[in-house]
């Protein structure tokens, strides 16, 4: 031991494994010697002239990168029985898009957080708005068969002593402005999108794909890149083709992704088979506050980049193609794997849209790029903007913005019950401000209700079946005896358009005076229509070829193959296919993102929880303004929390839960599926995504997104 410790001047020999020399090199060392200065001992001992500037210190017994330079060795804990790497912060990893495309040689820093090698991603690849996605694991199907929650508990060094939280980690929406009075739709004081000018054009580096007014077009690709020379225009030149693990790559594009994956990556796409097993499919997101390395992602793993958060900011097609695709394709991936479900013509509506996709991808398409065309659609869209504005919905009483506008009609109403046949019965209903008032007869309608509901912070579903004529609307409503459920059934189409949106935007608070009614009326009668197929002949010889082309498997769940057979499925697509074949390419995938956004499951990330003092495992639906308690084997709504109700949320480490309070109540459980830290980031990130604002000119505060995710910054 002698020969360890100088017995004089308090010195130690510390041992470090140099990764690329895979050598042992001893250094002797003191306490109160910083980071860099071992280094640089380390490098002047290795007497080898090349460029380290890229390598760390890495510490695998406490997972725990010394990258703080000025710090000393006994600052962080380092002492002579510690064994250091010396090792690069930038390794290849393999990278699956939401299109399925794989990239295998995507350089990151193993040493910086997720949410920055994200941002990085993004900027290399041209999407715009990196806040709305995040990094996965590669999950076996074994994982999906059991809760393989990870332990929520971390090291000391994480945790500060001034926790917002008392010893939680968490955050207090009173604490973020000053202004919040309480509420989650108010502007924090620091928006975490702040308004700054753009960068001048060729001050960085630009990614061939974004536009020069995007506030992430600029620094993207390094000269030694990769991925340097390995796109042109936006398409992927046929060199690099083979980092593609598609068939028929040659002809790929990030913005018009091949027909048909390879086997390998179908093969990555799990199809859960329960509530349950779409919950597990949650406990791969990795945490955005850490690096790559303290999660255990070694060099050449395979990750997936995917959106996370069910909330696009500024879909522009001007240059947003890439963004749009890749969208595109995860919803249409969703939807085969039945992810999300869909009702038997609402999935022959998507196919139809895919396959006006795959038609309009072989041929030219209109040029966005039209700067006449392009200005006098800009100067159109702001005008009737600004009217919308100014003058509030066409419905608003004919100009009287004084009075809120009110809808009135029969309806029939029933209230499901168990071991109870459905009768509805006819009653008048009047729909004023966020309220539902139910009356026996239009005469009775200036007397008293025979019920009143209140929707805001109520559940809307659709309930829609256009061949058999069925228009309901389920409204979900808490109460203190738990959640309520209703339905409505409208006469036709039109009648179901103007009640369903005005339900909607009720559960948001907000009434029909609200300016975007008449857009959400016009977007569920759009999507109605493009399920009314008119007739077509089913001899015809163009009718018989396009049969041909499609393979029910690339574009139906499972469980219609089941149900149908091929040459059926085939038909009621091309039925499906006459309604949308006028569509561009562009307009087919915006439709498909937009009938996506009207499913009922839309936007809920599942998760296993068992809440504090329950007995059994329940589910735990994260969406962008609300929290949901469901039952597990059926995913029925039991309860839902608003945000805008929403005080507090925060983490207790040492006992692994989250907890959650709100104005009439506090809500604590325990997560099965997945770290804890993952339900925290999700809620504070859909926080964090509430604050952009309308305008585009913005650039993204990472600060303010770990403040509100990381659980104990």
């Amino acid at each position: 031991m002698m020969s360890e410790v100088g017995p004089v001047d308090g010195s130690w020999v510390l041992t470090v494994n140099v990764t690329d020399l895979n050598k042992e090199q001893t250094l002797r060392v003191k306490g109160d010697l910083h980071v860099g200065g071992v280094m640089l001992k380390l490098v002047d001992a290795l007497d080898i002239a090349m460029d380290w500037s890229d390598h760390a210190l890495w510490w695998p017994e406490r997972n725990l990168w010394l990258v703080r330079t000025r710090s000393t060795l006994d600052q962080y804990g380092v002492q002579a029985d510690a064994r250091l790497l010396f090792t690069p912060m930038h390794k290849n990893i393999q990278l699956q898009l939401p299109d399925l495309q794989t990239l295998p040689e995507m350089r990151l820093n193993f040493s910086r957080n997720v949410f920055a090698n994200v941002i990085h991603i993004c900027k290399e690849l041209g999407i715009r708005h990196p806040e709305e996605l995040s990094l996965s694991r590669k999950l076996e199907r074994e994982d999906l068969k059991k809760n393989r929650g990870v332990s929520a508990t971390r090291k000391q060094r994480v945790i500060p002593n001034n926790s917002l939280n008392n010893s939680n980690g968490g955050t207090n929406l009173h604490n973020l402005s000053s202004n919040s009075n309480n509420s989650f739709d108010t502007s924090f004081q620091n928006s975490p999108l702040r308004n700054t000018p753009h960068t001048p054009s060729g001050t960085l580096r630009r990614s061939p794909y974004s536009s020069p007014s995007s506030p992430y077009s600029y620094g993207t690709l390094n000269p030694n890149s990769p991925y340097t020379g390995m796109y042109n225009n936006g398409t992927l030149s046929p060199g690099s083709m083979h980092s593609l693990s598609f068939d028929g790559a040659l002809d790929a594009s990030l913005a018009n992704s091949p027909v048909t994956p390879t086997r390998d990556a179908l093969n990555m796409i799990h199809k859960p088979k329960s509530y349950a097993e779409k919950a597990r499919i949650n406990g791969g997101w990795l945490d955005s506050s850490r690096s790559l390395m303290e999660q255990d992602i070694q060099e050449s793993d395979i990750l997936l980049l995917r959106f996370k958060y069910y909330t696009f900011y500024d879909l522009n097609p001007k240059c947003d193609l890439i963004r749009i695709n890749q969208l595109y394709e995860q919803a249409k991936w969703s939807l085969i794997s039945e992810e999300i479900d869909c009702t038997e013509e609402e999935m022959m509506l998507f196919a139809a849209l895919q396959f006006q996709v795959q038609q309009q991808s072989s041929i030219p398409q209109p040029d966005l790029n039209d700067t006449n065309h392009n200005d006098e659609d800009d100067i159109d869209a702001a005008l009737t903007e600004l009217v919308v504005t100014l003058e509030g919905s066409s419905l608003n009483c004919h100009g009287d913005i004084t009075r809120i506008p009110e809808l009135q009609d029969y309806l029939r109403f029933f209230k499901p019950k168990k071991f109870a046949f459905k009768s509805y019965k006819r009653y008048y209903f009047k729909f004023k401000d966020t309220h539902i008032s139910m009356y026996r007869s239009h005469n009775e309608c200036n007397g008293s209700a025979v019920m009143r509901i209140d929707l805001k912070g109520c559940e809307v579903q659709p309930d829609v079946n256009i061949s058999s004529e069925k228009y309901n609307i389920k409204l979900f409503i808490s109460t203190s005896e738990g959640m309520s459920e209703i339905w409505l059934r409208s006469d036709n189409e039109a009648q179901y358009s103007q009640w369903m949106a005005a339900c909607r935007l009720a559960s948001k608070g907000r009434t029909m005076a609200d300016s975007s009614y008449d857009s959400e009326v016009s977007s569920i009668s759009t999507f109605l229509s493009m399920q009314h197929p008119p007739i077509i002949n089913p001899s015809s010889p163009s009718i018989n070829q396009d049969q041909a082309q499609i393979q029910p498997l690339d574009f139906v769940a499972p469980r219609f193959i089941k149900k149908l057979k091929t040459k059926q499925i085939a038909s009621h697509i091309l039925q499906a296919h006459s309604n949308v074949q006028d569509m561009t390419l562009l307009e087919a995938k915006m439709n498909y993102i937009k009938a996506w956004q009207a499913l009922p499951e839309y936007g809920i990330t599942h998760f296993i929880v068992r809440f504090k003092d329950g007995k059994k495992e329940e589910l735990l639906g994260i969406a962008s303004n609300k929290l949901i308690r469901m039952e597990l084997s059926s995913g029925d709504s039991l309860k839902t929390w608003r945000y805008s109700d929403m005080q507090t949320w925060s983490v207790n480490w040492e006992i692994k839960q989250v907890q959650v309070t709100f104005e009439q109540e506090r809500v604590a459980f325990f997560c099965l599926t997945a770290d804890c830290k993952v339900v925290h980031e999700y809620i504070g990130g859909y926080i964090f995504l509430s604050t952009r604002s309308a305008d585009k000119n913005q650039t993204l505060d990472e600060a303010m997104f770990h403040k509100l995710t990381s659980g104990w910054d």
